[in-house]
């Protein structure tokens, strides 16, 4: 997942991924504050970002890796 930000002089790129096998990445968005999430199995947070909803560009979700 890739977060695109305006900086207010240009945009910055946060990527967020599940790190390993069986984790997700979530998305939340409320009117103030967009939130990615990587969630184990069980829907335990490991890592939080939070970015303000007015700021946000894009977020870009990139498909998983074929596992071969």
């Amino acid at each position: 997942m890739e977060v695109v930000i305006d900086t207010g002089n240009g945009v910055s790129t946060y990527s967020i991924a599940a790190t390993k096998a069986g984790r997700r990445v979530e998305i939340n968005t409320t009117r103030n504050l967009t939130e990615v999430v990587e969630v184990t199995r069980t829907g335990k947070p490991i890592r939080t970002a939070r970015f303000i909803t007015t700021r946000v560009i894009a977020l870009v979700e990139h498909p998983a890796p074929d596992s071969q």
